[in-house]
């Protein structure tokens, strides 16, 4: 049986569940002084944090959804992917997508990490491929 352990190291705030149902573990910034986002601006935020995520999981990184709708900020590439071989500071680039400068600071909660399962494949090339019902159809082929 595999440990579902995530051993943290942080120089920051530590990560923490939320409620005993969190799916996810808050993320904290850590730094020094205001951090500021202008319109239209993408930044790279620190959160002292450094993980080790058990074989077979991987670690996802969502916005937490008051950062998105308060402040209209989100995460530069939708969803950072962790894996379990990584060993570097856990960093979140956030973009502006509204009309105003968003003032991040020390400990604020801005994103959640949430630890997975995924399934390794052996990877095959071949030929063909199998038809299926829906084929090559593409966005919408399937219906409004």
């Amino acid at each position: 049986m595999k440990e579902n352990i995530l051993k943290i190291k942080t120089n920051g705030q530590c990560p923490t569940y939320a409620t005993d149902n969190s799916a996810g573990i808050d993320l904290y910034c850590k730094c020094d002084g205001n951090l500021i986002i202008k319109p239209n601006e993408t930044i790279k935020i620190h959160t002292g944090v450094h993980v080790e995520i058990p074989d077979g999981y991987f670690g996802a990184v969502y916005p937490r959804s008051s950062t998105g709708v308060k402040k209209h900020l989100m995460l530069a590439n939708t969803v950072g992917i962790i894996d379990s071989d990584y060993r570097g500071e856990l960093m979140i680039f956030f973009y502006n997508y509204g009309d105003e400068s968003q003032v991040i600071e020390n400990g604020d909660r801005l994103a959640q990490l949430i630890i997975q399962p995924y399934m390794k494949c052996e990877i095959r090339q071949v030929d063909e491929l199998s038809t299926s019902v829906r084929g090559e159809g593409g966005f919408g082929s399937t219906g409004k």
